[in-house]
């Protein structure tokens, strides 16, 4: 199993909106660093869902059901997308600012690679998150 981070503006999809439509299509992706991320996620990974722009808070877990499939959304053939569904909604959402003080997460991609929708993370740092949410 492999962890991830997942981000998206709530007001164009939310932890509510994944959790109303049970499954989700994770669509609409136009870079190709976290293209070539989607198309590593095998069904069962886990997924930090990030609030962006809005909040900067990571507020639950999404579960990969659908591995990489042709993106409807794109003009051109070469994106793709996955769905996810919900796995556990944080007790608590952990900040970005909460994020960027915890020295064990000062590598993380979130941090790094600010801009990047889709990233690898770490069993660690997924661990440490999730203890940081409850």
């Amino acid at each position: 199993m492999k962890y991830w981070l997942i981000k998206s503006e709530p007001e164009a999809y939310s932890w509510d909106d994944l959790e109303n439509e049970i499954i989700g299509r994770w669509d609409g992706v136009r870079n190709y660093q976290a293209r070539n991320n989607l198309k590593t996620m095998q069904k069962g990974d886990l997924c930090l869902f990030y609030h962006s722009v809005t909040g900067k808070e990571i507020v639950g877990i999404a579960e990969v059901v659908n591995e990489y499939y042709a993106d409807t959304t794109a003009e051109k053939g070469d994106w793709v997308c996955i769905d996810v569904k919900t796995y556990q909604k944080l007790q608590k959402p952990v900040t970005l600012s909460q994020i960027k003080s915890e020295e064990k997460l000062n590598q993380m991609a979130l941090l790094k690679q600010s801009r990047l929708s889709v990233s690898p993370i770490t069993k660690d740092e997924f661990d440490c998150i999730i203890s940081m949410g409850q």
